[in-house]
């Protein structure tokens, strides 16, 4: 419930830890697609219980640059998206495909969300 005394539904079926993000549904328009993918990528690199050094020693980057990248701060060449999928084991298409059904289901969420209601996290596709 929500300090309105609305009820909110979450899918937790992925959520970690309370102490995790999840993206938010944006107002506007929709989010960057460099976030996105920095979002999933992360997701998949935390489910594996890897570090940031260990993805990037083996991707052949800096840890530094690759939390740019989860954080969406940085806009990565499709070379380095594939190396950093094949270091985590995520086939590109997977990537791809769970870009496309989070900015589908932030639009649906943003598009049926009454004016006032509170904002939702969005924590898996």
């Amino acid at each position: 419930m929500t300090d309105s005394g609305r009820s909110v539904v979450v899918d937790i079926r992925t959520r970690r830890a309370a102490k995790e993000r999840a993206p938010e549904i944006p107002d506007g328009p929709d989010p960057l697609l460099r976030t996105v993918y920095g979002e999933i990528l992360r997701d998949e690199r935390l489910d594996q219980d890897r570090s940031l050094d260990d993805v990037a020693r083996s991707v052949g980057m800096s840890k530094q640059y690759l939390s740019e990248v989860e954080r969406g701060r940085k806009e990565p060449s499709s070379e380095m998206l594939h190396s950093v999928c094949d270091a985590l084991g995520l086939p590109i298409e997977q990537l791809l495909t769970r870009a496309v059904r989070r900015i589908t289901a932030s639009r649906r969420l943003a598009a049926h969300r009454p004016s006032g209601t509170p904002r939702v996290e969005l924590l898996a596709a």
